[in-house]
């Protein structure tokens, strides 16, 4: 009895202060509701929530499509829970942080699990910000992302990570310049082993990005550069070490205008090696040495761009669309690819959509038309003899926001 009594001795001036000077932890976030209705079978995550492209034709004995077969679902993983935590100044700075998870699981079997989304401190000097955790990958532009209804947030078109980093921003006014030094989690690099972060992690030195970031309340613009090293063997099959590393670079370039009601936004994108960003592409074996059997390597080349343009308040309309392209290897390859869509040209998307929203409560439908050129790699990679599937959409979501 003693024990609790000190105990509550000690930490209630530390409730009293953080009420006092409203500190904690403050929960919001969303509860969303998705009916799914498809004409094709597709290349999803989470019992189809999840989209990224049809799938290719798949023929049976009579040459008969499998994969031409419509299907539903009604989820409602996509809830989610958000708290903000603010604290004490420390070291000069204003201290906050954040702390969110939904229920998309990590994997189909885990479904409805509970997953860690963002977690970071914030430590703002007011023209210097640093953030520490997990948060958006840098090529996932906060201030310039479509609107549109699906959890797929525009991917394949749209870089979509989340990354244990650090990030540095220097705002002097409207510009700003960020650094970020970043790491593997949930969104992972393919290879030999499948998608894991041993890749990254072999090569010893973190995912690192630069992004300059001019911004009003009616304009945004900005691009970037991102740089990853993996080293996807540590020995050959001989059992020779290996130290082949394969080196990405990828150039983004974005721009937001808003005025009144109305709002564009755009995006390109100029990338080597994107697995891990859900979007085409990785790289391949470019060569094996006949005496060692160690593998030299060669990055897959994608080029994406996209545009969502929307109007309204309480009843909104808008419309996304998308294109990507696989532009293959410099290199001739040799051995296997380590890419997503390795057999697909080039995929494009065109979804309108219409929302309304009174007080807390949204509803939202979205038609989303998806097409995929599939064909034949040829030895440098690039998509050849390629023959187009599609699939359309329908979506209807609910959203209780709190």
């Amino acid at each position: 009895m003693k024990k609790y009594l000190l105990i509550l001795i000690i930490v209630t001036p530390f409730f009293t202060f953080a009420q006092e000077n409203n500190f904690g932890i403050t929960f919001g976030g969303f509860v969303k509701t998705d009916f799914m209705m498809d004409t094709r079978q597709n290349v999803t995550v989470r019992e189809g929530h999840f989209l990224l492209y049809p799938e290719n034709q798949l023929l049976d004995a009579e040459g008969e499509d499998i994969n031409a077969k419509g299907n539903f679902n009604i989820l409602s993983i996509q809830s989610r829970l958000t708290g903000k935590i603010t604290a004490p100044d420390a070291f000069g700075a204003k201290i906050s942080g954040i702390l969110e998870g939904a229920f998309f699981g990590q994997s189909n079997p885990d479904i409805n699990g509970f997953r860690l989304r963002h977690a970071f401190v914030k430590l703002d000097w007011g023209k210097h910000v640093v953030i520490v955790g997990q948060y958006w990958h840098p090529m996932f532009i906060v201030d310039v992302f479509p609107d549109v209804i699906s959890f797929n947030t525009g991917v394949p078109f749209q870089p979509f990570s989340r990354n244990p980093q650090i990030r540095y921003t220097y705002k002097p006014s409207e510009v700003s310049i960020s650094f970020t030094a970043s790491s593997q989690r949930d969104f992972q690099s393919n290879g030999p082993e499948g998608a894991v972060s041993t890749y990254l992690r072999n090569s010893a030195l973190p995912m690192l990005n630069v992004n300059a970031q001019y911004s009003t309340p009616d304009l945004v613009l900005g691009a970037g550069a991102d740089y990853k090293s993996l080293l996807p063997v540590t020995k050959s099959a001989l059992n020779y070490k290996s130290d082949e590393t394969i080196n990405s670079v990828s150039f983004l370039a974005y721009g937001k205008f808003k005025k009144d009601l109305f709002t564009i936004k755009a995006e390109g994108l100029i990338g080597e090696n994107n697995f891990d960003l859900l979007m085409l592409g990785g790289y391949a074996v470019e060569s094996t040495n006949s005496q060692t059997g160690i593998q030299s390597f060669t990055n897959i080349k994608i080029f994406s761009a996209w545009t969502d343009i929307s109007y309204g308040s309480d009843i909104q309309a808008g419309v996304f669309a998308g294109y990507t392209k696989n532009n293959g290897s410099n290199n001739i390859i040799t051995g296997n690819n380590y890419s997503r869509g390795s057999n697909i040209d080039k995929v494009f998307r065109l979804s309108p959509r219409i929302v309304v929203t009174e007080g807390k409560v949204k509803f939202a439908a979205e038609l989303e038309y998806t097409s995929a050129a599939y064909g034949t790699p040829d030895v440098y990679g690039k998509v050849i003899n390629t023959e187009t599937v599609s699939n359309v959409r329908l979506l209807l979501s609910s959203f209780l926001s709190f």
